[in-house]
């Protein structure tokens, strides 16, 4: 249902919805509008970028299966060949279901922050585009490192990918919940905290397996392990 009232608070039109938390957001925030009332135009409805964020989540974890490259004479191949062909795919598949469960864990955790968020504006719209660039970009360097995971530049581009993603992810967040900015003003300090925690986890492990690949490229991989196993310790958990 929806009500809408011609006042005088800062001479706004106050539009309340009670089935939409946007607009009940919208109206607590004109308490604090400029005379002019401008601040109010820059509160956006959230819901589409929500639908544009899982729609593109959605195309680049459906797109990695793409990196896993199946040469047209495997019809050819029988026996022990065959055997072995399937055998020398261990590589492009590990890093398949590496990649696929990174953007799970970021699509989860986007999910959780956008669970809290009332509405966006201009900036945090440009920040969670940024986000999904680099989501765009995952099965691109999932590509390269299935292909060449022993060299260390492409073990760098994939970090590199990995690390913007999850600065910006924590950006979002220290953003929205700046001075409870896109958020409810009573959402706890403690889940703000909680959520500042976790934001340094990507990058803290992008760093170290950029690292670790200037000395055994091929190992590299194997440090984003740390990443759902820091997040499951209880001061990271959600």
């Amino acid at each position: 249902m929806t009500r809408i009232d011609s006042g005088d608070r800062c001479g706004q039109v106050i539009v309340t919805c009670r089935m939409n938390p946007y607009h009940r957001f919208m109206e607590e925030h004109a308490k604090t509008a400029k005379p002019d009332g401008s601040s109010n135009s820059r509160w956006l409805d959230i819901g589409r970028l929500i639908s544009l964020s899982d729609g593109i989540f959605a195309f680049a974890m459906t797109l990695l299966v793409v990196t896993i490259d199946i040469p047209g004479g495997i019809k050819g191949l029988q026996g022990e060949e065959l055997h072995r062909y399937l055998l020398s795919q261990w590589q492009p598949l590990l890093v398949f279901f590496q990649s696929f469960w990174l953007l799970s864990i970021f699509w989860v955790t986007h999910h959780r922050m956008y669970g809290y968020y009332r509405c966006t504006d201009h900036r945090h719209i440009w920040i969670s585009l940024g986000i999904l660039l680099f989501v765009v970009l995952m099965p691109y360097t999932t590509d390269l490192l299935g292909d060449a995971s022993g060299d260390w530049i492409v073990q760098l581009i994939f970090a590199g990918n990995l690390l913007a993603l999850g600065l910006l992810v924590s950006l979002n967040w220290l953003y929205a919940t700046a001075g409870h900015r896109l958020v409810d003003p009573g959402l706890s300090r403690e889940i703000i905290n909680r959520g500042r925690r976790r934001g340094f986890i990507v990058p803290f492990c992008c760093l170290g397996a950029g690292v670790l690949a200037f000395i055994a490229p091929s190992q590299a991989t194997w440090f984003y392990l740390l990443i759902p196993l820091v997040l499951s310790l209880k001061p990271f958990r959600t």
